[in-house]
């Protein structure tokens, strides 16, 4: 255990996030995402809900200034997407901070930039469209 570093957040996980260099992008995914598919590094956290994560890395992670720092996945036509997945992530992140969004790119979209990503961290997570994608920015 090290002091003020979550316990939530894996070995792995945290040696991951240290090896990321700004611009390189990490994918937090739901418990069906196909990850071990796509070739990035995959670490599992099962159990656990993206927004725990997220809330527990955040401190530690500096979120891109310069592009989207984060992007979801946009609903396949004729689905609809359940906000309160959205607005728990944005929570966990910002802490209720007003101005912040997210972007959302179409499915195939989504899975090309998860096979360019840093690593894949697939949770326990079971909302649908509950996979996000967040690109490491410069630590002040």
């Amino acid at each position: 255990m090290l002091k003020t570093i979550s316990p939530l957040i894996s070995p792995m996980l945290l040696k991951t996030l240290a090896e990321m260099g700004h611009g390189d992008e990490i994918i937090f995914a739901d418990a069906y995402f196909p990850a071990h598919s796509l070739g990035p590094a995959v670490i599992r956290a099962d159990g656990l809900r993206v927004s725990e994560l997220l809330a527990a890395i955040i401190p530690l992670f500096e979120l891109d200034s310069y592009a989207d720092p984060l992007v979801m996945m946009a609903p396949v036509e004729g689905d609809a997407l359940d906000p309160e997945v959205e607005a728990r992530y944005l929570k966990a992140l910002f802490n209720g901070e007003q101005g912040r969004g997210v972007a959302r790119i179409d499915r195939y979209a989504f899975y090309e930039r998860a096979q360019k990503a840093f690593a894949i961290v697939v949770t326990g997570e079971t909302a649908k469209y509950g996979n996000i994608l967040l690109k490491k920015g410069v630590t002040p």
